[in-house]
């Protein structure tokens, strides 16, 4: 449906479904291009001032494609946010300058050019190493630094789900200051079936917040997962 939307810059459609997730609890939007190597500018063009005129929330630009990400942060009227960079090479050295040329919140995922690792401990160190130390050179504060451990799917990675919530606990509990913190949460569903996948959430949500997650990228419209949160925040 989105990817729809996208190709025939639906404007209508769009706003329809960004105001539905704010009216639902989203304090801020993921907006997911995919990579749009080609288009990605001409689509945050569009698409900026589409949901800008929609909602009064801060955006967030997920893509691989920077030259998009430096469009959509340059047309928003908030503070905006970038999905993301990494220890690899290539996305350390490029991205966090432009988060910190606009001001903008970081996602920084804990894996470098050898993938996603599996132990807290190595998304831990990668993050002390080369994340909050790259964030602290360009100019961005903590409290725009927003580690992501990522999140694997409880289909074929079970064993690997807690070591995301212990890189979490870690970097709340053991850093001084803590940066932010967040994640895909439902990633620990995916291949998962239909009338399981929200109930995997809510779990999986509840987890990460009782050891201090901050933010979760997450779908709104869940009516149970928006009263999960709500009742663990109350």
């Amino acid at each position: 449906e989105i990817k729809q939307i996208l190709a025939d810059r639906d404007t209508p459609a769009i706003q329809r479904l960004a105001a539905a997730q704010v009216a639902h609890g989203a304090q801020l939007l993921d907006l997911n291009i995919g990579p749009q190597k080609k288009e990605g500018v001409e689509l945050m063009k569009w698409l900026v001032p589409a949901v800008e005129e929609a909602v009064d929330v801060p955006l967030c630009f997920d893509t691989t494609n920077l030259e998009a990400i430096r469009t959509g942060l340059s047309l928003t009227t908030r503070k905006g946010m970038v999905n993301s960079a990494s220890a690899e090479p290539e996305r350390l050295e490029q991205v966090p300058p432009v988060a910190a040329e606009y001001g903008a919140r970081l996602v920084a995922l804990m894996m470098g050019k050898g993938g996603i690792p599996m132990t807290a401990e190595e998304r831990v160190t990668i993050a002390i190493e080369s994340l909050i130390p790259r964030a602290m050179e360009v100019g961005i504060p903590m409290e725009d630094l927003f580690l992501d451990p990522l999140v694997l799917t409880v289909a074929g990675c079970q064993e690997y789900c807690p070591h995301a919530i212990e890189a979490i606990r870690y970097v709340k509990q053991g850093m001084d200051p803590a940066p932010m913190t967040t994640c895909g949460l439902s990633n620990v569903s995916n291949q998962v079936s239909a009338a399981n996948r929200s109930l995997l959430n809510r779990v999986y949500a509840v987890m990460l917040m009782a050891v201090g997650i901050d933010s979760v990228i997450a779908d709104p419209l869940d009516g149970e997962l928006m009263e999960t949160i709500r009742t663990v925040e109350a």
